[in-house]
């Protein structure tokens, strides 16, 4: 494939409410979109990190600059023209994992558009159509918790996580579990409680929890081996795996059961799907995780979800869950509990262009070098 232009957009688009959890809070949901146009066909990926410090120390205009000053002009410099070798790209070039996911999910979808199969198939997926979770943030006071929940139940989501933190936690749980009995139920910490928390922690035991996820911080292995030893409820880390040799340390010191994986995170789908693949072989179920993102990262996650391993319904939500508007047609919907992938080529949904005009907050095309 001969690229002859990488168009990045930069988007922001309203919550519908504020987005709170134990790692911060945000009004805007920021994205930086990458479209990748080769021989009449273009493929898009989102660079999606959250604004601020709230998820890592990567944001929008970091992102963009990365984006726009390394890894677009290496990408056009090198030739790349296929998942593979834009990989071989940023292994020279590290950094942002946001960034490289922007354009290595691009070259995915281009690549599976050329072969005119849907991303799901072109990765080797099949366990369609994908179940959702219900994720909700940190509220104000528990009857607003309770108000959120119910309200979006209609839904049909397979499970509902839950944001905690420290004073934030067996309370709610209670509560849930009275008003809603056995649906499955799960909390992320996002890394929020310390090892003396362990006994408290335990006490979650009680509530016949799916999981727990990242309850300490990313960098304590150990502590995270030492809680999950005296657990039945499994532990599932997410921000402790950031690539597969810390993936590799956490199976081998018994750090958890399940593992959250997000292609932002992790750097492109291509280092997801070696996670997956890692954790299968391992006996450990794996979770799809959200930032969350815009439609099109949002629909590479749900591409990602097919693959086998994926045990526990993914992060991703119903676009109108989250956002004011979003930027693709047809909208991520949930019915039943569940999002039915379109059957098309690459990632099955299109840019709306109306959306991307309103929501649009800069934007710049590259091109190879000499090209007209």
């Amino acid at each position: 494939m001969n690229v002859e232009r990488i168009t990045l957009t930069h988007i922001r688009v309203p919550f519908l409410r504020l987005f709170r959890t134990s790692s911060g809070e945000v009004t805007d949901k920021e994205a930086i979109l990458v479209r990748v146009a080769s021989d009449g066909i273009t493929g898009t990926g989102e660079a999606s990190p959250m604004s601020g410090s709230f998820y890592s120390d990567e944001t929008p205009s970091s992102v963009w600059k990365f984006l726009a000053e390394r890894l677009v002009p290496a990408a056009l410099a090198s030739g790349a023209g296929s998942v593979k070798e834009i990989n071989r790209v940023f292994a020279r070039a590290g950094g942002s994992p946001c960034a490289r996911a922007g354009i290595e999910t691009a070259f995915w979808d281009l690549e599976a558009r050329r072969e005119e199969v849907p991303l799901y198939e072109y990765i080797g997926g099949s366990r369609i159509p994908v179940e959702s979770g219900l994720s909700v943030g940190i509220e104000n006071d528990i009857p607003r918790l309770l108000d959120t929940i119910e309200k979006h139940a209609a839904d049909g989501y397979r499970r509902i996580k839950i944001a905690v933190q420290p004073g934030w936690d067996v309370g709610p749980l209670g509560e849930i579990r009275q008003r809603f009995g056995d649906i499955p139920l799960m909390v992320d910490a996002g890394g929020s409680y310390a090892r003396t928390d362990i006994p408290h922690i335990r006490s979650f035991d009680a509530f016949g929890l799916t999981m727990i996820e990242q309850p300490l911080p990313a960098d304590d292995l150990k502590g995270h081996a030492e809680l999950q030893a005296l657990m039945r409820t499994p532990l599932c880390l997410d921000e402790s795996i950031q690539d597969l040799p810390a993936l590799r340390r956490a199976i081998r010191g018994k750090c958890c059961r399940a593992v959250n994986i997000a292609i932002q995170r992790v750097g492109g789908l291509a280092a997801a799907r070696a996670m997956h693949d890692v954790c299968s072989a391992a006996g450990i179920p794996v979770q799809a995780g959200s930032m969350p993102e815009l439609g099109v990262g949002a629909a590479q996650t749900l591409h990602m979800a097919t693959l086998p391993g994926f045990a526990y319904p993914a992060d991703v939500a119903s676009s109108a869950r989250w956002f004011e508007g979003d930027i693709v047609e047809p909208p991520i919907d949930v019915k039943n509990g569940v999002v039915a992938l379109p059957t098309g080529p690459g990632n099955g949904y299109e840019l709306s262009e109306e959306s991307m005009a309103r929501y649009r907050i800069a934007e710049r095309v590259f091109k190879p070098q000499g090209a007209a």
